[in-house]
């Protein structure tokens, strides 16, 4: 048999990438607008924000992604009392197939959302700079990344893409079938689950492995071994990192000052609070109010890589 290759067609391909950023901004966060020749596309995984996209206004709420073309003035700023959290990533995309997300907001998915998350991991992974630093000039590559981690993020960009393309596209509905899991995998991920929303509905208590197992039926080897399956080794850290996230969240806010927030999420005092937080961010609960107002304040300077000028 004479076999013959088939070249595979690519819609998207992303060799350049100008910067990925996931931002945590105060609830009264205002960035007076830009302009660049590459593409950029922003996504609120939390909160809401007021968008301004070639003199138009508009709102985008948790879940939406909106693209900014090449050359097109877009500027940002919070619309409400929750703070946001943005994903922003630009980069250098020819394809004809870009035209699609011209003008539009979209909305994003469970599939999209897992893959942004991936995207960041990798750029955690590849890149030194810290990924909530808009101030930013050029990524610079880590010491050891790993193997393959910037051809995963092109990849796993261009499937993002994809995905957003196909869902959007209304005269070419495709659907994509959920995998056959067995029972026993099934049940471990819905054991992981279940106790995640338990943290969240007990954020403001402290808690003990023996209550976690006592409340939802489960022993502690049970409880071990699911969140071992996700990589997961603390349960107990695991819960008071989500008591920092939420701490983070309300300071972000500005609603409440820092003894009020540590007794909303069940400190037995301020001190307490404030030494977790900074076990497990590295600051004061001061000094990451201090730093995302700090880089708020100052002027937004952009220097674009070789080859995008």
């Amino acid at each position: 048999m004479k076999y013959k290759m088939t070249v595979l067609q690519e819609e998207f391909q992303i060799h350049q990438i100008v910067s990925v950023h996931y931002f945590e901004y105060m609830n009264d966060f205002t960035f007076a607008g830009e302009s660049h020749n590459f593409w950029e596309f922003l996504y609120v995984d939390n909160g809401s924000v007021e968008i301004t996209a070639n003199r138009e206004q508009m709102t985008l709420t948790q879940g939406d992604i909106i693209f900014h073309k090449p050359n097109e003035f877009h500027a940002v700023a919070s619309s409400g009392a929750t703070a946001p959290n943005l994903v922003v990533i630009s980069f250098d995309c020819g394809d004809p197939a870009m035209d699609f997300f011209e003008e539009r907001i979209l909305s994003v998915g469970m599939a999209e959302r897992e893959l942004l998350a991936q995207i960041l991991n990798e750029a955690r992974a590849n890149f030194s700079g810290p990924l909530d630093d808009p101030y930013l000039e050029q990524l610079v590559r880590a010491d050891a990344p790993p193997f393959g981690s910037e051809q995963m993020i092109r990849t796993l960009l261009e499937q993002f893409l994809i995905l957003l393309y196909r869902k959007h596209l209304p005269q070419r509905p495709v659907s994509v079938p959920k995998p056959d899991l067995r029972l026993a995998s099934r049940q471990k991920d819905d054991i992981y689950g279940i106790i995640l929303a338990y943290f969240e509905d007990h954020i403001s208590e402290t808690l003990t492995i023996r209550q976690v197992c006592r409340d939802n039926l489960v022993s502690p080897a049970q409880l071990k071994r699911a969140f071992r399956l996700h990589g997961d080794g603390g349960i107990l850290r695991r819960f008071n990192l989500m008591k920092i996230e939420h701490a983070k969240q309300l300071i972000r806010n500005q609603k409440y000052n820092y003894t009020q927030i540590a007794d909303q999420l069940g400190y037995a005092s301020i001190h307490y609070f404030s030494r977790q937080f900074k076990e497990l961010t590295g600051m004061t609960p001061t000094e990451y109010s201090a730093s995302l107002k700090q880089r708020t304040q100052q002027p937004l300077k952009r220097n674009l890589p070789q080859g995008l000028h």
